[in-house]
């Protein structure tokens, strides 16, 4: 079987998504659309506002034919670990030729992550210097690229450019098949024109102009959903006032000492409150957003970096039901039997429960909580 992958949130998902799911099967000709999405917390460091069940189902209802899981501790972590560990469970699978992504304008991918590579001493000692100049993160990323900055001024831009860089690491296997994205801006609040960002979507949930902007299954869900973000934000606040230092030093991205800022701050300041006090130039609210995610979900560096030397589990989410027999065989891997892969594996596990603890505080709307035929 001929399998083109994506690696997605779906928080939630839009007319966009449903346009690139359409967009890879009509570009690359394959026998079957296989997702790889971040289940219940995103790279921002944030909660996902849906079931990852829920929002699997809107997947295969959108077009895809089987979603699996990126575990948690590269879901909520930097856009180079993020890519690299969904990257390296597609590649254990034979059967997934092809990877398409969103980008801001189509271009060779696989040129600037080989330029990138064969600079990368270079390439990170220039990131270094920029950050260290106060400079953020997007910015001092596309100036490091050099000749190709003006390409990698955008975060889709910069996480399609990881992924490249993730398949080079991984022997170049998964032909790149990029995508305009089509619509409104990244990080664009408004709902206009036939393509809104999740970030809209998200900021207007219970408005009816949003079911324009998303299919009309996934409306019907987001009408029900409640609000819990508050009730996240005041969990992730205390589970940091109770860390231990030298945990959240473990975490991808505290370092220079910013474990210390944190845990003072984490004494007598809301969630918010210590997002605003952290952010500047140097360290972006969405690398503090995720850090402080990370220690919500027991999430470290140490367990990721050693996952992505072993042979990984896939987690299916659901499967379209007529493709089951086909596609479920070419998916069943349970990984390494090794301690880091249970534990990358119990993290995702408690990922889910501590996702349902804040969406549902008193056990009700029990769903499925096993795979799913659609």
């Amino acid at each position: 079987m001929d399998i083109c992958a994506i690696i997605c949130e779906l928080n939630p998902l839009h007319n966009g998504h449903a346009y690139l799911i359409g967009s890879a099967r009509r570009l690359t000709g394959c026998d079957a659309v296989l997702l790889i999405m971040s289940g219940s917390f995103t790279q921002r460091g944030e909660m996902c506002i849906l079931d990852k069940y829920v929002r699997a189902r809107h997947a295969i209802l959108s077009g895809a034919d089987a979603v699996i899981e990126l575990p948690a501790p590269f879901a909520v972590a930097p856009a180079e670990i993020f890519a690299r560990g969904a990257v390296k469970i597609l590649s254990s699978i034979p059967d997934v030729k092809s990877l398409c992504f969103g980008c801001e304008e189509v271009a060779d991918f696989g040129a600037v992550a080989k330029y990138l590579s064969d600079e990368d001493g270079a390439f990170r000692e220039r990131l270094s210097s920029l950050l260290e100049n106060g400079e953020g993160y997007a910015f001092a990323y596309s100036k490091a690229a050099e000749k190709y900055s003006g390409l990698l001024s955008s975060p889709n831009n910069i996480l399609a450019v990881e992924y490249a860089k993730a398949n080079l690491k991984e022997g170049s296997r998964l032909a790149l098949f990029p995508v305009k994205r089509q619509g409104n801006g990244y990080h664009s609040e408004k709902l206009s024109g036939k393509f809104a960002s999740a970030r809209a979507i998200r900021g207007n949930l219970h408005c009816l102009d949003t079911a324009a902007f998303v299919p009309d299954f996934v409306f019907d869900d987001l009408k029900q959903a409640e609000d819990r973000t508050e009730r996240f934000k005041q969990l992730a606040a205390d589970c940091l006032f109770f860390a231990d230092k030298q945990k959240l030093k473990g975490i991808y991205g505290c370092s220079e000492g910013l474990e210390n800022r944190l845990k003072n701050l984490s004494t007598g300041f809301s969630f918010d409150e210590i997002i605003e006090k952290c952010t500047n130039k140097r360290y972006s609210s969405t690398r503090i957003r995720r850090i402080i995610c990370a220690n919500m979900l027991s999430s470290d560096r140490k367990c990721a970096d050693e996952a992505l030397t072993k042979r990984l589990p896939v987690k299916v989410l659901a499967v379209r039901k007529p493709l089951a027999a086909s596609i479920l065989p070419l998916l069943s891997s349970d990984g390494d039997d090794d301690e880091c892969v249970k534990r990358l594996t119990a993290i995702t596990d408690d990922s889910y429960r501590i996702w349902r603890y804040i969406n549902y505080p008193h056990g009700e709307d029990n769903v499925n909580q096993k795979m799913i035929l659609v």
